[in-house]
């Protein structure tokens, strides 16, 4: 099991993630963008947002920081913009960590299969802090 950082920006994760790059001499990873998402009809992506970053990663100093843009119109405010990701192997593990946080928390994602995970989901625990449960696919 690994605990990564997650940050997301306010439509500038492109420039952000170059930027640290440059700074860590970090290799520059793909970038998958929201317009990169199979369509789903229940929930069209906004012409503004299909270049907007979905999802990248840096390997900085032996730990890995992911990155990803908010949609247009999400809350976002400088401080609410990191979480904390817990990949592991065993989606009965993931389930188990997403119901404990959950218990007085706010459910942001319901756990579900992603094109991404076979198990994610995203919980704000009673404490204010944003953890993105996955399971690892093999």
């Amino acid at each position: 099991m690994a605990l990564q950082v997650y940050i997301n920006f306010n439509g500038n994760c492109r420039e952000a993630v170059e930027f640290y790059a440059e700074v860590f001499k970090a290799e520059k990873q793909k970038i998958m963008l929201m317009g990169d998402t199979p369509a789903n009809p229940d929930f069209p992506i906004p012409e503004d947002a299909k270049k907007l970053v979905l999802h990248t990663f840096l390997d900085i100093k032996g730990g890995t920081v992911m990155f990803s843009d908010v949609m247009p119109g999400m809350d976002f405010k400088t401080g609410n913009n990191i979480s904390l990701t817990v990949l592991s192997d065993d989606a009965e593990e993931v389930r188990s960590m997403f119901d404990k946080l959950s218990q007085g928390g706010t459910v942001q994602m319901e756990l579900q299969e992603t094109f991404w995970s076979k198990c994610y989901g995203f919980v704000i625990d009673r404490f204010g802090v944003g953890w993105q449960l996955s399971q690892r696919d093999a």
